[in-house]
Formats: structure tokens, C-alpha cells, sequence
């Protein structure tokens, strides 16, 4: 048993799809997609992933002692020591309970150091600018600018750089992002929620917040300390930044955004016909998987397409399938197949297969139209054995090749052809 899925077919509808102007379109970037940028090799990545970023922290604070404790009773409590999100996530855990004790031998003042320090080697690491203005990032916002739409479309994102912004600042994109002000920007949870924003801005929203968010403390009417979630057009040195690579429910200042924007999302997904394309995610936060799910499962006309980097399942070096201790393959994203395999509005393309309305399947051997030829270049058809079989990849999941693919749709609007 082995089903197959006509590259050609679904590249055309997924064309056609981003060409509307009158349907929900909207774009999920996470933390795949800076890797695409193309960088000289010794600055490449322009941002490392999170296992690399969570290498470059441990480096920053081996001599601190309350840090390698915090590592210590971490893995003691069986979690992931080379995982920044993990790290954080168990820090503040332990701060809810910290009041005016020890927990695990941290007290909270130093439990306080160690989350505004490791925030502040975050946002230093993640304070760059996009290298030029031909980058994966300026290609998407070129297509968003393209045409006149009469529904805004939307960016969810859970990378805290500012490299989205400067692409739509570069490529005069107008959009809203949930704040509003130009000394002190402040969160507008009415214009959030009600819309209350001009159709010709696309919208941002930053659902685990950015390094130019931060957080202050000051005096209501009655004298009484609030905390207030403020967005500064700088990285504003010294400052309590919002970056939120854990899935706790924060304290009421901070959960606020957070929660609008995981709203929002779920929002999205329930409009007539929603498009959502993932690209740089992996399903590894429950979570945001759970939003999704929830979504799709209460509109059946939505749709989330999920493009994923690489083959369907592990290879080594010798582009040899690895395996389990069982003899079997072992896949690369297993949470997104198994939700995919369950959700007929929820699809998963890989290079080499994709699950599509629940069947998984490898591409097929292309048969091409005489117009077609937009669509080749998208798909590459080898040789694959003496029996004439064909090895065909949909490359998508690079999020450089993906916005090559609506540069094309751009190219092909402004020829007037029907796309």
C-alpha cells in the first residue's frame, strides 16, 4: 500500500489560492525560517536555531554558579538542558513559587538575574538586521504588497527578531502589530479584537512577544505598582524585555498580549475559507498544536498547509534512511503527522512526501500542460531506479524556495495571466 500525490495538481490550487484577493490568507513564520537567509558562510545562520542559540547561552554562563545549579536541577528533573524554551519555561516555574523563600536552593532576586540576563544574551544575539533587500523575507513582503486586497492578511510569528518588520518597513508594507503610539507604544487589545484597523494594513502579531517589547513598572490612581507592556521603536538597553520562549501562564501584565494574540490566531483559522501556511515549525509546542487543532476542527473550510524543511523521514550523510532500534525509519516530524493524519483540513508537505485530506503519500512523476512552466521549476523530478521509477521533491519547506514561488505569482499577476 502506497498512495501518491500529483505535484502539479496541488501546486496549481495552492497558486490559485494565494492569488485571491478576497479570501483569509495568512502566513505562520517560526524558527526555521531565518536559517534561509542567505549569509557569507562564516555569518551563517544570521540567527542559529534554538538548539545553537541555547549552546551560545550555556557558553555565556558557565562560570555562573546559580545558572549551572539552575542546569542541575533541571536535568534532575528530566528535562532538556540544550534547549533554551525548556530552561526559561522551568525558571519561571520555579519564580511563581520562590516568594520570599529558597526553591531548589535559588532564591528569587537570583532567579529574577537569571531571567533578565538570559534575556538580555537573547536579545543581543537576536539584535540583526536583515543583510540586503533580496532576502526570503522581502520577497514575501513584495507579494503582500502586490495587489489590492479586500481582506488584510495576516503574519503569526513565534520568533522575537525584528526581521519581519524590517522587510515590511523596507518594502513600504503598511501593517499593525496590536500596539499603538509612537514615545511609548502601548498594546490596543479593542483595535486587536474589533479590527479597528484600515484593510490596506497587513497584520503582525508576535504570539511569543519581541525583543523591542518590554515591560515597566509604575503608579495607578491609587498609588499601587502595575506592570504595563509597553513597544519601543529601539532595543531599549537594560530593559525588562517580553520574550516568551515558555508556555506558562504568565502574570497578568504580561499574559494579556499573550493571550490576545493566541486568540487571534484562533480567530484566523475560523474565518470562511481560511488559508494558514506554516513554514520553519515543527508542531514541538503543545500549545500552539492545540490552537490549531481546535481551530480547524470547529471550521471545516479553513485550511492550514504545513511546509516542512527536508524529507519525510531521517537520512544520514549517504542520504540513507535512519533507523530505530526496531529496524524502522525514523520519522523528522512525527507530532505533525500524527495531527495531520487526523485532520483532513490540516496538510503536511514535505520534500519527498506529504500528507494531504489524512493520505500520506510520495509525490508522483510530473505531467505537465504546455503552461506549466512556472510550476516545473518548483519540482524536481530524478531518476530513481533501473525500473524507471521517478524520485520527485517539492522543496516548499525552504522557506527561500517557498517565496520564490510567490515572487512567481507576482511575476505572473502582472503579466495577466490566470493564476
Amino acid at each position: 500500500m502506497h498512495d501518491y500525490h500529483d505535484p502539479v495538481r496541488h501546486l496549481k490550487y495552492l497558486r490559485q489560492s494565494l492569488s485571491q484577493d478576497n479570501e483569509a490568507i495568512g502566513f505562520f513564520i517560526s524558527a526555521g525560517c531565518p536559517l534561509s537567509v542567505n549569509m557569507p558562510n562564516d555569518q551563517w545562520p544570521l540567527i542559529p536555531d534554538v538548539k545553537n542559540l541555547t549552546i551560545h547561552i550555556n557558553e555565556q554562563f558557565k562560570a555562573n554558579t546559580q545558572y549551572q545549579l539552575l542546569l542541575k536541577v533541571l536535568q534532575e528533573a528530566g528535562k532538556n538542558v540544550e534547549n533554551i524554551e525548556d530552561i526559561l519555561s522551568f525558571l519561571r516555574s520555579l519564580l511563581l513559587v520562590s516568594k520570599g523563600g529558597v526553591v531548589r536552593g535559588l532564591t528569587e532576586s537570583e532567579l529574577l538575574d537569571l531571567e533578565n540576563k538570559i534575556c538580555s544574551v537573547i536579545v543581543a544575539k537576536l539584535d540583526v538586521t536583515l543583510p540586503d533587500q533580496e532576502t526570503p523575507y522581502h520577497r514575501l513582503c513584495n507579494w503582500m504588497g502586490s495587489i489590492d486586497r479586500k481582506v488584510a492578511v495576516e503574519i503569526f510569528t513565534t520568533n522575537y527578531d525584528l526581521l519581519i518588520e524590517q522587510a515590511l518597513e523596507d518594502s513600504e508594507v503598511p501593517y499593525f502589530d496590536g500596539f499603538v503610539g509612537s514615545r511609548r507604544s502601548f498594546f490596543d487589545l479593542r483595535a486587536v479584537e474589533d479590527s479597528l484597523i484600515p484593510i490596506h494594513w497587513s497584520r503582525l502579531w508576535k504570539i511569543h512577544g519581541s525583543i523591542n517589547w518590554y515591560q515597566e513598572t509604575e503608579k495607578d490612581k491609587e498609588g499601587k505598582d502595575v506592570k504595563k507592556v509597553y513597544r519601543s521603536s529601539e532595543i531599549k538597553e537594560g530593559a525588562s524585555h517580553l520574550i516568551y520562549p515558555s508556555h506558562l501562564k504568565y502574570e497578568e501584565s504580561r499574559k494579556m498580549p499573550y493571550l490576545a494574540l493566541i486568540d487571534q490566531l484562533n480567530r484566523f483559522i475560523r474565518k470562511k475559507s481560511s488559508l494558514l501556511i506554516l513554514s520553519g515549525y515543527s508542531f514541538n509546542d503543545g500549545h500552539l498544536n492545540d490552537t490549531i487543532v481546535n481551530a480547524l476542527k470547529a471550521n471545516p473550510t479553513g485550511m492550514v498547509l504545513s511546509l516542512m524543511f527536508s524529507t519525510y523521514e531521517l537520512r544520514d550523510g549517504n542520504n540513507e534512511l535512519e533507523l530505530d532500534s526496531n529496524g524502522e525509519a525514523i520519522e523528522r516530524y512525527p507530532e505533525a503527522y500524527r495531527l495531520a493524519n487526523s485532520r483532513h483540513n490540516l496538510n503536511v508537505w514535505t520534500y519527498d512526501k506529504a500528507i494531504i485530506g489524512t493520505n500520506a503519500g510520495s509525490w508522483s512523476a510530473p505531467k505537465y500542460d504546455e503552461d506549466d512552466y512556472d510550476i516545473r521549476s518548483f519540482i524536481d523530478s530524478s531518476k530513481a531506479d533501473n525500473d524507471g521509477n521517478v524520485n520527485t521533491l517539492i522543496k516548499l519547506g525552504d522557506f527561500s524556495v517557498f517565496t520564490n514561488f510567490l515572487k512567481k505569482i507576482i511575476g505572473s499577476q502582472k503579466d495577466g495571466q490566470d493564476v
